[in-house]
């Protein structure tokens, strides 16, 4: 089961391509659920439930494999590539904690997803978010600002609401090209000269998204192949004496450790299960030995132990080791015997000695 579901984990980043509270029944949420279940083959799993959780991001790690994709011939491709996976919890949303790592501590159920599944889902979830919080208050703000002719009114309207998000200024259209989502998966990314910088011929970069922080955020680098495994010396210098700007998500993290909801209202006022939930379900792999369903899905629980606790660069650090009921039942018995047999060996011992006294002085009797 462990080797399909690592299989599973790599065909699907093969193929794949904001800070707010994230819950299960969010767009986010339900593609990450979805592709939960789908590990199982079961294609007709009621995800209803899921509603009532939100997501809890947990960290992300590196594993190193073969790549498959490169060419033989072609000295410069990398022949073991990078692969990075999310560990994700879902925990009740009445009970899930923003400000505490692990979510919550009761009812919940861990998992395990490829990274830019996840990445692109949640992305994708807090965009949406953004619009509709942007379209609920855009009326209020032009009504107070001669129908947005006042653009530092307007901006001072949005920022009222913490939502600057909602008004970029052509300067940052025209200079931050990058969306997200494109590079959610490894993907070629033209730098040029843009007038500042001549660059090396025939090379090609390459931005996508990495564990940072030891695993606790997750940044977009630049990389000098298409597996987004070599890190471009001083990447984040360059792309910045070329472009101009800064590389977006450098110094800070695509997703937040905040609680995402899986549950959202549609128009009518009803509760509805978010698509990034369900998907990111479906495809990850799964422990959910301590949740409160009838058919816990436990197929992933021991890679999901092992990945605990990582190294400062990302790399997989086994956190603990099982414990063995035979291992412990041999060593007990060994010691049993140990114990046993040191006990038999000072009582003969303290036999012999004895035979030895008497025998002394039975042949001092006998002399005398």
């Amino acid at each position: 089961m462990m080797i399909k579901f690592f299989a599973f984990l790599l065909a699907l980043a093969h193929a794949t391509t904001a800070q707010r509270d994230v819950k299960a029944n969010s767009s986010l949420g339900r593609l990450i659920m979805e592709n939960a279940r789908s590990l199982e083959g079961n294609q007709n799993q009621n995800y209803e439930f899921l509603e009532n959780y939100s997501i809890k991001f947990q960290g992300c790690h590196h594993v190193s494999q073969w790549n498959a994709d490169a060419d033989d011939e072609d000295e410069d491709d990398v022949r073991i590539k990078t692969k990075r996976l999310v560990r994700f919890r879902l925990c009740l949303s009445n009970y899930c904690q923003n400000d505490s790592t692990s979510g919550c501590t009761s009812k919940f159920g861990d998992y395990v997803v490829d990274l830019n599944t996840f990445v692109a889902a949640y992305m994708q979830d807090v965009q949406e978010n953004q619009e509709e919080l942007c379209a609920d208050i855009a009326d209020d703000c032009q009504n107070s600002c001669n129908n947005g002719a006042d653009a530092d009114c307007m901006m001072a309207c949005y920022s009222g609401y913490n939502m600057e998000f909602c008004m970029q200024s052509d300067d940052d259209n025209n200079r931050d090209d990058i969306d997200v989502l494109d590079y959610a998966e490894c993907a070629e990314y033209d730098l040029g000269n843009n007038n500042r910088r001549k660059l090396e011929d025939n090379v090609q970069y390459y931005l996508g998204p990495y564990c940072a922080d030891q695993g606790g955020e997750i940044h977009l680098g630049l990389f000098s192949d298409n597996t987004c495994t070599t890190f471009v010396n001083n990447g984040e210098g360059l792309f910045y004496q070329t472009m101009g700007y800064r590389l977006p998500y450098s110094g800070s993290s695509l997703v937040s450790n905040r609680c995402l909801s899986c549950s959202q209202q549609d128009d009518d006022g009803d509760n509805e299960l978010k698509d990034v939930c369900t998907g990111t379900y479906q495809v990850s792999g799964k422990c959910e030995t301590k949740m409160n369903v009838d058919y816990p899905n436990e197929s992933a629980c021991t890679y999901i132990e092992g990945i605990k606790i990582i190294r400062a660069d990302g790399v997989i650090r086994t956190s603990s080791v099982r414990k063995s009921k035979a291992a412990a039942v041999t060593i007990g018995l060994f010691l049993t015997v140990a114990v046993l047999l040191a006990g038999y060996v000072y009582y003969l011992r303290t036999k012999l000695g004895r035979a030895q006294i008497n025998l002394s002085a039975a042949s001092q009797a006998s002399l005398t």
